[in-house]
């Protein structure tokens, strides 16, 4: 058997996908989808989340281990302090929020590889998205409504955390 004898897989003479060209066709076509554009801006969101995650958490660590006393002073009061000013509740709102947003399209990519049945990935992007929303507001409420000195009917709450009034 000489080479001249065996046939181009590209040539289209054998119905393998070529054309008369010599060029394979594509078996999928692109089109430009509401759905390849959020795909894509969650695996931007990724990439940047996780450069400010990275800054955020550090300077958190840095603050809480590293100035002062470390970590032997951290206890209910430090929380209280460092949470009475305005820029270290927007520094955890924004380290709550961008975890909590980053892990949960983690975990979405990963329900979307592996879970087989529509039906399973459905409901279990139902319960993500519902204890990420929770997880989310609660936190949020924690760190606007947290008061170091609860009061019920004008008696401070034993703990002995607030000043003698």
């Amino acid at each position: 058997m000489t080479a001249t004898q065996i046939q181009n897989p590209r040539s289209g003479s054998n119905g393998g996908g070529g054309n008369s060209s010599g060029r394979i066709e594509p078996k999928y076509r692109r089109h430009g989808s509401s759905r390849g554009n959020f795909e894509m801006l969650a695996w931007l969101f990724m990439r940047l989340s996780g450069v400010v995650l990275i800054v955020l958490i550090f300077g958190h660590l840095f603050v809480n281990l590293m100035v002062g006393e470390g970590i032997h002073a951290i206890d209910f009061g430090f929380v209280a302090g460092k949470w009475a000013d305005p820029f270290w509740q927007l520094w955890d709102l924004a380290m709550l929020w961008l975890a909590m947003l980053h892990g949960t399209n983690g975990v979405r990519t990963i329900i979307n590889d592996y879970a087989e049945k529509d039906s399973t990935r459905l409901w279990l992007k139902i319960v993500l998205y519902a204890a990420t929303t929770v997880i989310i507001v609660l936190g949020t409420l924690v760190i606007f409504t947290f008061n170091p000195c609860p009061m019920v009917n004008g008696v401070p709450l034993p703990g002995g955390f607030c000043p003698a009034t």
